[in-house]
Order: C-alpha cells, then sequence, then structure tokens
C-alpha cells in the first residue's frame, strides 16, 4: 500500500480514530525527550481546536499575532 493510499484511507476514518491515530504515530516517533514534550503539547492544543473546547484563531488574527 502507498503512502497516499494509506493517506487516503485514513482521511475516511471518523475524526476520533484519525486523532488515536495520530497519536500513536506521534508516540511511535523516537525524539529527544524535550521535543517529545513539546509534540505531546501541540498534539494536545490541536485536539482542543478540533474538538472545540478552544476556538481557533482566523487567518487575520493568526497573521496579527505574529506582529
Amino acid at each position: 500500500m502507498s503512502t497516499q493510499e494509506i493517506s487516503n484511507a485514513v482521511m475516511e476514518l471518523p475524526e476520533k480514530e484519525r486523532l488515536q491515530l495520530a497519536r500513536r504515530i506521534i508516540a511511535s516517533i523516537v525524539a529527544e525527550r524535550e521535543v517529545s514534550e513539546e509534540i505531546e503539547k501541540a498534539v494536545a492544543g490541536i485536539e482542543d481546536v478540533v474538538t472545540g473546547k478552544v476556538r481557533g484563531l482566523s487567518e487575520s488574527e493568526f497573521r496579527d499575532a505574529l506582529r
């Protein structure tokens, strides 16, 4: 199975299953502890936005925040 076929199959999964898969993939990556902890925080933040726990920024809000 090609990477593209796997990607297409994953995108057809329900949201909850995609989040679980993302967690497993990230957990399987061997990285320095500090980097691994930062990745864990980033995934938690993404989950908060996806699940509606927090509101994401609009494009203009994001651009303003970069300034």
